[in-house]
């Protein structure tokens, strides 16, 4: 994968983020979600995904450059995680990507 190879990456306890620019769509921010069978039956990896991408569409993309592609990967845990939690981990990733995005000049 691109992102894993040449996008910057932040591991927190519960989701490991890659992000990067998008160079044949800067005007478009894109998001991938990976929630492997170890996380929890469909039921709970459906709702780690919809929460998700909920948190990127209400607040993360907003803090991202415009044009960032980003991964979101679900470690162990992050079945049981409340909506609020997630929020923070992944604003956190996102503060800490953002500077490391913009002094890469991708």
């Amino acid at each position: 994968m691109r992102l894993q190879r040449d996008g910057v990456r932040f591991q927190s306890p519960h989701f490991v983020v890659y992000a990067s620019r998008l160079d044949h769509e800067p005007e478009r921010s894109r998001l991938g979600i990976t929630v492997s069978r170890r996380i929890g039956n469909s039921v709970v990896r459906s709702r780690v995904k919809r929460r998700v991408r909920e948190i990127f569409r209400k607040e993360l993309r907003a803090h991202l450059p415009v044009g960032t592609s980003l991964v979101v990967i679900a470690r162990g845990g992050a079945g049981a995680l409340e909506s609020a939690t997630i929020n923070d981990e992944l604003m956190v990733a996102a503060r800490n990507l953002k500077g490391r995005i913009a002094g890469r000049g991708d």
